[in-house]
């Protein structure tokens, strides 16, 4: 067993069971290691200590059971692990910006730590072969795109802060950012008949920490443009194109984008020694369907360039 398997037997045990308390010795157990060892491995592999992990896990946990307005908040605490309302309410705020009350009764998208699937930041997969792990089935391809694409939508600036590969938590800035889009996509007559929507991230030309992000929807190129909309292309060029499956919608933007994304940009490109242009857009296609499905599309940099 390799040293990074023993530690997500330790996360599976933990998502099992996060209403109970175990120790980091009673954890080092699970994964056949000294307490010493497994709590650096796990830190090191996980990027927090085990007893925050847990802690950001329940609270990630408790936001999808809040979404079930029929359930008491306090008996949601208690089934995550929280011994008490104001213990619950104390750790979501500081954790969210906000209460579960204010939560529950203007619900937005949160960025909330996700479990991670430690097998995607060592396993190195070829062209059309797909990689399936217990969450997320990734497949990545070269795709040539003749034209550019043309979409419709919202682009506003967001703090790299609010944007998440699953590992902090707070209010989501490309959330907020579709919000808007969706709020007024039904009273406009611009977009493709079930063309797709798409996200983009591109760098900002400040250095300020922050990244302009797109959201919209297919139209064609010679659509007008709404008044507090704007326009954007996925330019024609070779690309990498990273498709990934969930059970569901939900999932999908849960966890599985950002380790579909983690994986391409962290862990694939650089195994084929790839670079890319300094944007990637998700391609949402097939999102009501079961299994849930997307697209990350990164133009790919051509030796010659």
């Amino acid at each position: 067993m390799y040293a990074w398997e023993a530690i997500q037997k330790v996360l599976d045990y933990i998502e099992e069971n996060l209403a109970q308390d175990h120790s980091p010795e009673e954890l080092s157990k699970v994964a056949a290691l000294s307490p010493f060892y497994f709590q650096r491995l796990f830190a090191r592999l996980v990027k927090r200590p085990v007893n925050a992990y847990t802690k950001m896990r329940r609270l990630a946990r408790a936001c999808e059971a809040l979404e079930d307005k029929s359930r008491r908040i306090l008996d949601i605490a208690l089934d995550y692990g929280f011994n008490s309302h104001g213990h619950f309410t104390k750790s979501f705020k500081r954790a969210f910006g906000m209460t579960p009350e204010e939560y529950r009764n203007n619900p937005v998208h949160l960025n909330r730590i996700m479990k991670p699937d430690l097998l995607l930041g060592y396993t190195m997969i070829d062209e059309n072969v797909p990689l399936i792990t217990d969450s997320i089935v990734i497949e990545i391809t070269r795709r040539k795109l003749d034209m550019p694409e043309t979409y419709i939508g919202v682009s506003n600036k967001v703090s790299v802060e609010q944007a998440s590969f699953g590992e902090s938590t707070g209010i989501s800035g490309p959330g907020q950012i579709w919000e808007d889009f969706h709020g007024r996509k039904n009273c406009l007559t611009c977009f493709l008949p079930n063309g797709a929507e798409l996200g983009a991230s591109m760098m900002s030309k400040e250095n300020d920490g922050t990244f302009i992000y797109f959201a919209g929807a297919a139209a064609n190129s010679n659509a007008p443009v709404p008044n507090g909309l704007t326009i954007w292309e996925l330019p024609a060029g070779e690309y990498a194109v990273c498709q990934f499956e969930a059970e569901s919608f939900a999932e999908l933007r849960a966890s599985a984008i950002d380790k579909a994304l983690k994986y391409l940009l962290e862990t694939w490109l650089p195994g084929h020694h790839l670079q890319i242009q300094p944007f990637s857009a998700e391609k949402y296609t097939s999102v009501t369907a079961s299994p849930a499905s997307m697209e990350i599309w990164v133009l790919l940099i051509s030796a010659t360039e």
